[in-house]
């Protein structure tokens, strides 16, 4: 009896003795989530290149792969009555011209004519005085002849304008520098404006890399922020890409919202297309408290951390957010 009352007593008088406790510093940080999102690459530029006047195509000179600079042949075309047009045209200007050279010259005479009788009447009675008006209108009839004929070969030559305009177009050039990713047509083909496209050209020395990024995170998104990527081509590899538009419109369907991050791809490793897994870190807007996870006490009612304050514990009620590092 006597040896379980001195146990008892060297518990309770340890009890009683003052225990060492660990604390941790409480630090402010911003809060980040870091998460993994989808993405997918597509080129920066693209288009089908048409053609803008109907005909037949002659010559393709380029196929799918080809590299190509802007304002390079890409299909040549053939169009006879487009040819037929411009002939008529140009002929319709010439003979205005000789007509043209003729009024002239008959203008010409015409003043000459009213130049001497006028010379002569200078002398009474040699001429009739109606002789010279009516030198003189005939003066002004050459020149109104003339300025009809002036009017008509500037018409001429505006008809022509365009149909030489439209005989350019049978040379499709590429827009931009880029890549041939598609080539439909071939020699003998009858091509047009409503028809479809000749051949389909990307730009793909620079990307854009549209990620889907959750409602919830849509309110931190940072145009020039930097984001990373893998896709699964490179296994192990990391790519890097710059925000740099965002489309302020959430998807009802998917509620993501895209945002698009350009990507420098002068090496040509990367191809649109491909299926992105982007790193992706969302920062909320203010500051917090952090301690480590392990500090954080949860029950059925409630999480809490317990505070040091004036040699005394007390609880304190917190929310749990988002791990940082070691902390959250």
């Amino acid at each position: 009896m006597k040896m379980r009352i001195g146990i008892l007593g060297l518990l309770m008088a340890a009890a009683a003795w003052p225990q060492a406790v660990e604390t941790v510093k409480v630090t402010s940080g911003m809060a980040a989530k870091a998460s993994r999102l989808p993405g997918e690459l597509k080129p920066f530029l693209a288009v089908e290149v048409r053609a803008r006047v109907a005909g037949f195509v002659e010559s393709v000179e380029v196929d799918r792969g080809s590299v190509v600079k802007k304002g390079q042949v890409l299909v040549r075309l053939s169009a006879p009555e487009l040819a037929a047009q411009v002939a008529e045209a140009e002929s319709k200007g010439k003979a205005v011209e000789a007509l043209k050279a003729e009024a002239r010259a008959k203008l010409l005479a015409a003043e000459s004519t009213y130049d001497r009788l006028k010379a002569a009447s200078a002398t009474p009675g040699v001429i009739a005085g109606n002789e010279l008006v009516l030198a003189e209108k005939a003066v002004e009839a050459a020149k109104a002849a003339l300025g009809a004929l002036d009017s008509a070969a500037a018409a001429a030559s505006a008809a022509i304008l365009p149909l030489k305009e439209m005989q350019k177009y049978l040379q499709v050039e590429a827009p931009f520098e880029g890549v041939v990713t598609e080539r439909v047509v071939h020699p003998g083909a009858l091509v047009g404006p409503a028809a479809g496209a000749l051949v389909r050209i990307e730009q793909n020395s620079k990307l854009r890399l549209v990620i889907a990024v959750p409602e919830a995170e849509t309110g931190v998104v940072a145009r020039g922020a930097a984001v990373k990527f893998r896709v699964p081509a490179f296994p192990g590899q990391t790519f890097s890409a710059t925000v740099s538009r965002v489309a302020r419109s959430v998807d009802p369907v998917t509620r993501t919202m895209a945002v698009e991050a350009d990507v420098n791809n002068a090496g040509g490793a990367l191809a649109p297309g491909m299926y992105a897994e982007v790193e992706w870190s969302g920062k909320r807007g203010k500051a917090s408290l952090l301690v480590p996870p392990a500090a954080v006490a949860t029950t059925t009612e409630r999480s809490f951390v317990i505070r040091v304050s004036g040699g005394k514990a007390e609880w304190v009620n917190v929310s749990k957010g988002v791990v940082v590092g070691e902390r959250r």
